[in-house]
């Protein structure tokens, strides 16, 4: 019996060993906090949204850097059992994998620093190989490795005609010739202010915010949390979907959760609207377990 082949995703991003902690609160400038308990995970925006979009039922083809040291081993190897295609993560001599520290407070929110290490040493030659981009039906980015290797990805995929999609986090500025490769633009509410310079507290700013970022971007996602989900394609009125009412675990890689299974569904021809409610479905499990 003849089934129809996985939707696939494309994801170029960063890879970071997590060192979770979880304690009362954040430590203010100064101050030390005693915590509960540590340990490690499996993180980096593009590893995360690579994980998350093999979860929905993508085929996955990752593209990244490790160093040669055990935090890249552990990455690697949680790829793979993801199944997620790694056979073009580069391995860095020299240079320790990326990481991370990230508190996880009692109310479920976190603040996190993190060490870019082999990430910023990425060769955006990688993405010349024509394989990577046979049959992909997305690009997903993020902002954590450097802007020279997303515009060599942007490019590559626009030339082999995959539409690209950034989660522009952490923010950073955009250049214009970056911006015209961008066809769907994805933020929280934190980014959408820093984009647009106004604060986005509800879904109604968040509506507000969008139809700023449209006169750049022809369609654009903004993640509210607590107060939902608004997407707008430009020329349409704006999607809204409702959060999901949840126990509150922690907020940890739910905007990843959010971009992999969005990437997903998008590389599957699902419509707009369904590939925001799949999406927020999944960050809403997320943030419950």
């Amino acid at each position: 019996m003849n089934t129809a082949p996985c939707p696939v995703v494309v994801a170029v991003g960063s890879l970071h060993y997590d060192i979770m902690v979880d304690a009362p609160d954040r430590p203010r400038k100064g101050e030390t906090v005693t915590g509960f308990g540590w340990r490690p995970k499996f993180g980096g925006k593009g590893g995360n949204q690579a994980v998350a979009a093999a979860r929905a039922g993508a085929d996955v083809r990752m593209v990244g850097a490790i160093g040669d040291d055990d935090f890249g081993r552990f990455l690697l190897a949680n790829l793979t059992a993801a199944g997620v295609d790694a056979s073009r993560i580069a391995h860095i001599a020299g240079r320790g994998s990326g990481m991370s520290v990230a508190i996880s407070d009692s109310g479920g929110d976190y603040g996190a620093v993190i060490v870019s290490g082999a990430n910023t040493a990425l060769d955006p030659g990688i993405l010349d190989d024509a394989t990577l981009w046979r049959d992909a039906g997305v690009l997903i980015l993020q902002n954590e490795i450097p802007d020279a290797v997303n515009l060599a990805a942007a490019k590559a995929a626009k030339s082999a005609g995959v539409p690209v999609c950034l989660n522009a986090a952490p923010h950073r500025s955009l250049t214009d010739e970056f911006i015209a490769l961008v066809d769907i633009m994805m933020v929280n509410a934190i980014e959408a202010e820093q984009f647009c310079g106004c604060p986005v507290g509800d879904v109604a700013a968040a509506v507000g915010a969008a139809r700023l970022l449209s006169s750049r971007f022809a369609t654009v996602v903004v993640t509210a949390g607590g107060d939902g989900v608004v997407g707008l394609q430009r020329g349409d009125d704006p999607v809204v979907v409702p959060a999901i009412p949840v126990r509150l675990v922690s907020t940890h890689g739910a905007g990843d959760v959010f971009a992999g299974t969005f990437a997903a569904a998008i590389a599957a021809g699902s419509t707009f609207a369904v590939c925001l409610g799949l999406a927020n479905q999944a960050a809403a499990r997320h943030v419950s377990t």
